[in-house]
């Protein structure tokens, strides 16, 4: 039985991993500390007034999470111990000493603060982060986002890395691919890898004795991405929409060829 400590979100994608991950056998989740979406980019860019094309566009993100997860969290019943917390509190003292005594085996994190605490040293080598985007392709915001802007289908997906002081520069574990249909569009193509990438999560920390064998991917990609959230623009949607319209046919027809130029980290489990 892996005893296991997770910090997260809010949002109904949190929650989804949340009780996924309590509802495997073989998985005890000690505690879930679910961080609020205050000063989030919805939360800023909902500012700007709701007919943005921005607004537009995260708003149809959360119509498609709705699709995809909540059926789910409103049937799934657990026991689970959550802990509601403010932004930028998992850093706090008082936290970090009652995660610390707890002593989970593993500590999961997925779409919480930066982790600049103890933590990091005293579950060095066990704590991992579910990093949506693939590293060290795409680094930074919106790493699912960038590759469809880019016309990089091949560089949607997730990265499971050790987490260290730096952001998304920890040491790859495991990485798995969006799986990617005619007629997707940016939240399909999103939620749909969120929901790929919690089973994933399930298998990982069932078979984390296996981690120390696998080997890292560092360097590998000549021309590595980083966005910030200021990068996010009108103009982006715009593109990322076109090319999701256009390309998707070509990037599915040469998909096996494409996808060898970006060679993953992958642990068989």
């Amino acid at each position: 039985m892996k005893k296991i400590v997770l910090l997260t979100g809010n949002e109904l994608r949190h929650n989804y991993l949340i009780k996924y991950i309590a509802s495997q056998p073989g998985i005890n989740v000690l505690a879930a500390f679910s961080e609020s979406s205050s000063g989030n980019i919805v939360e800023l860019v909902n500012k700007e007034g709701k007919n943005s094309l921005r607004a537009e566009h995260l708003n149809a993100r959360s119509e498609t999470e709705k699709d995809f997860f909540q059926l789910y969290c409103e049937e799934q019943k657990n026991s689970i111990n959550i802990i509601d917390i403010h932004r930028g509190e998992i850093n706090n003292s008082d936290h970090v000493e009652y995660i610390v005594k707890l002593n989970p085996d593993l500590i999961v994190s997925y779409g919480c603060s930066i982790i600049k605490s103890d933590l990091l040293n005293v579950f060095k080598g066990r704590f991992v982060n579910i990093h949506l985007g693939l590293s060290p392709y795409y680094r930074g915001a919106g790493t699912n986002f960038w590759p469809i802007v880019n016309n990089e289908l091949s560089l949607v997906g997730t990265t499971f890395m050790h987490i260290d002081e730096g952001i998304d520069t920890g040491d790859v574990i495991h990485q798995i691919r969006a799986k990617i249909y005619p007629f997707d569009n940016i939240h399909s193509i999103g939620n749909r890898l969120i929901r790929d990438s919690v089973k994933a999560c399930s298998g990982l920390i069932k078979n984390f004795d296996k981690v120390d064998s696998s080997k890292t991917l560092k360097g590998m990609y000549s021309e590595e991405k980083v966005y910030k959230k200021n990068d996010f623009s009108e103009e982006s949607i715009k593109l990322a929409n076109h090319n999701l319209d256009q390309k998707i046919k070509d990037y599915l027809a040469n998909k096996a060829s494409i996808d060898q130029n970006f060679p993953l980290t992958v642990l068989d489990f």
